[in-house]
C-alpha cells in the first residue's frame, strides 16, 4: 500500500499568491455585470453619490457666508431729528421748530473684525471635519456591508460542498442497501440529509444576493453584480495611528474655535468709538448750523467679563476633552490590533491544523465506508464530513470578524478619507 503526500505550501507562499490574485481583479478590465465589485469601487459610488454630499456642501456654504458677513464692519447711520415743532407757550408756532439732519460712524477697536473674521473661519473648520466625519462614518457603513456580503459568499462555497458530500453519500449507501450492508432507514437518513444540504445552499445563495442588495442600496443599484472572494481570505497586520484619527482632527478644530471665541470676547474689552456730524436748520430766522458729537462706551472690561469667563472656560474644556479622547481612541485602536492578531492566529491554526485533519478523517472513513465493510456506518461519516464544514464556517466567521474590525479601524484612523476629495470638490 501506496501513500501519497502533497506538501502544503508555505503561508508566505498562500498570501503571495492571494494577493496576487486580488490584485489581479482589482485591475481587471471591465466585463460588464460580470465584473468584480471592489471595496474602492463602492466606497467611490458612494462618496460621489449619496445626498449626504449635497447636504454636507450647503453646511459648507452656510460656513463661508458667515465669514463673508463677518468681514462686514458696523453700517454707518443717517438721521434726522425735528425739534420744537410743537408745544406750549414761545414753541407752539411751527416757524419755532429745528430740524438736524446728521451721519454717523462707529470705529472698530481691539482687532474686533479680525477676530470676528477669525472665529467665523474656525466655524468652517468645525464644518468642514463634521462633514468628513459623516462622509467616514457612511464609507465605514458601506465597508461593514461589503464585508457582510463576501462572508455571505463565502458561505455559499461551504453549501455547495455540504451538498456534493451528501449526494456522494447518498449514492454510496443506496449501493450498500442493495447490498444489504445498511438498513433502509440509512437510505432515507441520506435523502434527508441532502435535503437539508440543498435547503442550506438555497438559503446560503439568497443571503448572498440579500448581503449585495443591501450593499447596493448606499448608491441605488441593484444585486446583479458580482464580489470578489480573494480579499475576504487575505489577513495582514496594518498600522493604525491615533494621530491620524478624524475625530481628533474634529476636536482640534472645536479647540481652534474655543481659541477664536476667545479672543472675540476679549476685544469686547475694548470701547467702540462713535463720530456724528449733522447740519441743524432752525425755522426761526431759517438759519442754519454745523453740529458735530462724539460718544464711547464706558465700563467695558467689567460688562463683558461674563463672555470672557465662558470662552476661556470653553478653550479648557476642549483642551481636556481632546486628552480624553486620544486616550479613547488609542485604547480602541490597541484592543481591534489584538483583536485581529488573535484571529489570524487561530484561523492559520484552523487552516493548518484543524482542517487537513479533518479532511483526512474524512477520506479515511468515506473510503472504508466505501469498500462495504461494517467498520463504518452512515453516522460515522456524516459526523466526519460536518466536522469539515463546522471548521470551514469557523474560519469564515473569523474572517468576517477580522475585516468588521478592519472596517472600525479604517474609520478610527480616517484611511479612507481620500475617497472624500472628490464629493469636496463636488
Amino acid at each position: 500500500m501506496f501513500s501519497i503526500f502533497v506538501a502544503r505550501p508555505s503561508a508566505r507562499l498562500r498570501r503571495a499568491l492571494a494577493i496576487g490574485a486580488a490584485l489581479a481583479a482589482l485591475s481587471a478590465p471591465s466585463t460588464g455585470a460580470a465584473q468584480a465589485l471592489s471595496l474602492s469601487e463602492a466606497l467611490s459610488r458612494v462618496a460621489n453619490g449619496d445626498p449626504i454630499v449635497a447636504a454636507n456642501a450647503a453646511r459648507l456654504q452656510a460656513a463661508e457666508a458667515a465669514i463673508a458677513q463677518a468681514d462686514v464692519r458696523p453700517r454707518d447711520v443717517i438721521g434726522v431729528e425735528l425739534e420744537n415743532f410743537a408745544g406750549t407757550g414761545p414753541y407752539s408756532p411751527i416757524d419755532r421748530s429745528e430740524t438736524t439732519a446728521w451721519y454717523e460712524r462707529t470705529w472698530e477697536r481691539g482687532g474686533k473684525r479680525e477676530a470676528r473674521i477669525g472665529a467665523a473661519r474656525s466655524e468652517l473648520g468645525i464644518a468642514s471635519e463634521r462633514s468628513r466625519l459623516r462622509m467616514l462614518d457612511l464609507l465605514a457603513q458601506v465597508q461593514v456591508a461589503w464585508v457582510e456580503a463576501l462572508a455571505a459568499e463565502a458561505a455559499i462555497a461551504i453549501a455547495e460542498q455540504r451538498l456534493a458530500d451528501a449526494r456522494r453519500v447518498e449514492a454510496e449507501v443506496g449501493r450498500r442497501v442493495g447490498r444489504a450492508l445498511d438498513p433502509l432507514f440509512a437510505a432515507e437518513r441520506a435523502r434527508t440529509a441532502v435535503a437539508e444540504a440543498r435547503i442550506a445552499l438555497d438559503q446560503a445563495r439568497e443571503t448572498a444576493r440579500i448581503a449585495r442588495a443591501t450593499l447596493a442600496a448606499y448608491w441605488g443599484g441593484t444585486a446583479d453584480y458580482s464580489l470578489p472572494t480573494e480579499p475576504f481570505g487575505i489577513l495582514e497586520s496594518t498600522p493604525a495611528q491615533a494621530d491620524a484619527s478624524p475625530d481628533l482632527a474634529l476636536l482640534d478644530a472645536e479647540r481652534e474655535a474655543a481659541g477664536a471665541r476667545l479672543r472675540l470676547a476679549e476685544t469686547g474689552n475694548v470701547g467702540d468709538p462713535s463720530a456724528r456730524v449733522g447740519v441743524r436748520h432752525f425755522g426761526e430766522g431759517n438759519d442754519v448750523a454745523i453740529m458735530v458729537g462724539a460718544s464711547i462706551p464706558l465700563g467695558n472690561r467689567a460688562a463683558n467679563r461674563g463672555n470672557v469667563a465662558r470662552a476661556q472656560a470653553e478653550t479648557q474644556a476642549a483642551e481636556a476633552e481632546i486628552a480624553v479622547a486620544r486616550v479613547q481612541v488609542e485604547r480602541e485602536i490597541d484592543r481591534l490590533v489584538a483583536e485581529r492578531a488573535a484571529i489570524m492566529t487561530e484561523a492559520a491554526r484552523i487552516e493548518q491544523e484543524v482542517l487537513p485533519s479533518a479532511e483526512r478523517a474524512v477520506v479515511l472513513v468515506r473510503d472504508g465506508f466505501a469498500r462495504g465493510g461494517t467498520a463504518f456506518t452512515f453516522l460515522e461519516v456524516s459526523q466526519a464530513q460536518q466536522a469539515v464544514i463546522d471548521a470551514r464556517s469557523r474560519r469564515i466567521e473569523l474572517l468576517r470578524r477580522y475585516h468588521l474590525a478592519g472596517a472600525r479601524l479604517d474609520r478610527l484612523t480616517g484611511r479612507h478619507a481620500p475617497f472624500l476629495s472628490s464629493a469636496e470638490i463636488r
